[in-house]
């Protein structure tokens, strides 16, 4: 149980890692207040004659004729900083010894169940001697 949370908590903390590091933009081509196309990783397509449009899309497009483009652009982080144990200041320090201190001994390990008999191997039985003797117990 603790191999597998710890796995799940490796692979969490390296999608953090690499989604916080990730960039992106989106670009917009608007004709008029019609969005014609979006795009994610390519420029969006500017010309509107290539695109299906609706007979009154085309009309608002040619009463307004004007086009514009939008770019959002998501900026990820640039670097990573790993810090050590020895650049945090003290109280950083303390509180971090003291939480793993008390997060270790959250968890009690069971007992070791000591078996006395587990090596005992029983004697075989030839006959069943309370038969053979017809001795019950009541």
């Amino acid at each position: 149980m603790k191999a597998v949370l710890n796995k799940i908590f490796s692979v969490t903390l390296a999608l953090l890692v690499l989604f916080s590091t990730v960039s992106f933009t989106v670009e917009k081509h608007f004709c008029g207040d019609v969005l014609v196309d979006m795009a994610m990783f390519s420029e969006a397509q500017k010309c509107v004659s290539d695109i299906q449009l609706s007979s009154i899309e085309k009309a608002q497009i040619s009463k307004k004729n004007c086009c514009k483009d939008t770019v959002h652009f998501v900026k990820g982080q640039s670097e990573i900083t790993i810090k050590n144990f020895d650049e945090l200041k003290f109280i950083q320090q303390a509180f971090l010894a003291s939480y793993i201190y008390s997060f270790i001994n959250l968890f009690e390990g069971l007992p070791e169940q000591i078996i006395p008999h587990k090596d005992y191997s029983p004697p075989n039985l030839v006959a069943d001697i309370q038969v053979l003797d017809q001795v019950f117990i009541i």
